[in-house]
């Protein structure tokens, strides 16, 4: 059994599947996975609870499984949310500066974020993530500490990520029935970027695609900072639709069909080719031609990434890219989708690889367990804030970076 303080849970309900995955925080601040549950999503449309009865089994199952995994009880979690709600935006905060030397105080800093962080939202809206980008003192940009400066007039950009407090609050009802409670809750597309980027790929610049299910979740990371975040509310079982659409096949036929003769591009081997489709009922075999297969979901798939692309140039963002794509979630096992990524985008595009952390590997090594893993390493860095500052207030400082300084 573990301490029972240093287990962290991450809890992503998707629309395919619900996934939780139980971290350990050790005294030298090494974390390490030790558990992972997962169960088939039933109650979720477009990466939101519709039907709450059968997502908290689900749920249920995922917990139960990554309890026996961890030898663990799960008293809380840190949850995944998204949705086509959740919308992200840069937004500056002003203060002036009243001391009497003009020298910038810690106490200045807090309120100028603070000032940052008042935004003029719809009521029915709630605020999930203010995160720090940078200073400005005087007009002097890219300044990450201002503090003991002289100046007066301080500023501060803010990457603010916000939703409907309703639809969130629909996931959160739903572990809570269960009797666990909610540490925090986080976008699905910070989470991801967290388990994936090393610090030299944030500060160079990375885009972070979540292909999931229902919704694909992302964020653009440079500078070492967030610069954009989005969730376009389409995914893998679009693809499953266009497909049962298009090959006049049952919806399970074409997920089975997606997963085991899918691909994101048409090569000229495929010309010609078919496949033969057994038939449970005594009917004639049905003939599926493998490049009109293809060629439909290459389609959807390119159809997703140029609307993240027109997004990102809309926030003129795309120039920032100067690590590449990193894919993660199931969409990802798609053969070939890194080579449409970078066709799409014009920079290099990588299957997403969980960085600093240590544990079971037939989870770091899956692209549709980054999200999950990405909530238990929030969980961590919220941890060690909230521990005991004298031990680890220096390493602190940096670790802020790696979590985009979340405020």
């Amino acid at each position: 059994m573990f301490n029972r303080s240093s287990i962290i849970v991450g809890l992503e309900i998707g629309t395919s599947k619900v996934c939780a995955v139980v971290g350990d925080l050790a005294a030298d601040d090494a974390l390490n996975i030790v558990g992972l549950g997962q169960a088939r999503s039933r109650g979720v449309r477009k990466g939101e609870i519709v039907d709450v009865a059968v997502a908290e089994e689900d749920v249920r199952c995922a917990i139960v499984e990554a309890e026996k995994m961890a030898d663990v009880e799960i008293r809380s979690v840190y949850l995944g949310v998204t949705g086509s709600h959740l919308q992200g935006f840069n937004n500056r905060g002003v203060y002036p500066v009243a001391s009497a030397d003009r020298e910038i105080t810690a106490d200045d800093v807090q309120d100028v974020i603070r000032s940052a962080k008042t935004i003029n939202l719809p009521a029915e809206n709630h605020t999930l993530h203010a995160i720090r980008q940078h200073f400005f003192v005087d007009g002097q940009d890219g300044i990450p500490d201002p503090v003991g400066m002289l100046g007066s007039r301080l500023e501060v950009d803010v990457h603010v990520v916000h939703g409907n407090r309703n639809r969130l609050q629909n996931a959160i009802r739903t572990v809570k029935g269960l009797q666990l409670e909610v540490d925090d809750i986080v976008f699905n597309g910070l989470a991801a970027s967290l388990a994936l980027l090393t610090s030299e790929q944030k500060e160079l610049g990375s885009l972070v695609i979540d292909l999931g299910g229902g919704t694909a979740d992302y964020a653009v990371c440079a500078n070492g900072i967030i610069k954009h975040t989005g969730v376009l509310a389409v995914g893998g079982d679009h693809v499953s639709n266009d497909l049962a659409y298009g090959l006049k096949v049952s919806l399970s036929r074409a997920e089975q069909l997606k997963i085991e003769h899918g691909s994101s591009f048409v090569t000229p081997d495929d010309k010609g080719q078919s496949l033969t489709l057994p038939n449970e009922h005594g009917l004639p075999h049905k003939t599926v031609n493998l490049e009109h297969l293809r060629r439909i979901m290459s389609l959807r798939l390119e159809e997703i990434f140029r609307l993240i692309g027109q997004d990102l140039e809309q926030a003129d963002v795309l120039d920032y890219l100067r690590a590449g794509v990193f894919l993660c979630g199931g969409g990802a096992h798609i053969p070939r989708i890194t080579q449409l990524a970078e066709q799409v985008f014009q920079v290099p595009a990588f299957l997403g690889q969980t960085n600093s952390i240590s544990g079971l590997k037939s989870a770091l090594n899956q692209p549709e367990f980054a999200t999950a893993i990405g909530l238990v390493k929030f969980g961590s860095f919220q941890q060690r804030k909230s521990g005991d500052k004298s031990s680890w207030a220096n390493s602190f400082k940096n670790t802020l970076s790696q979590l985009f300084r979340c405020l």
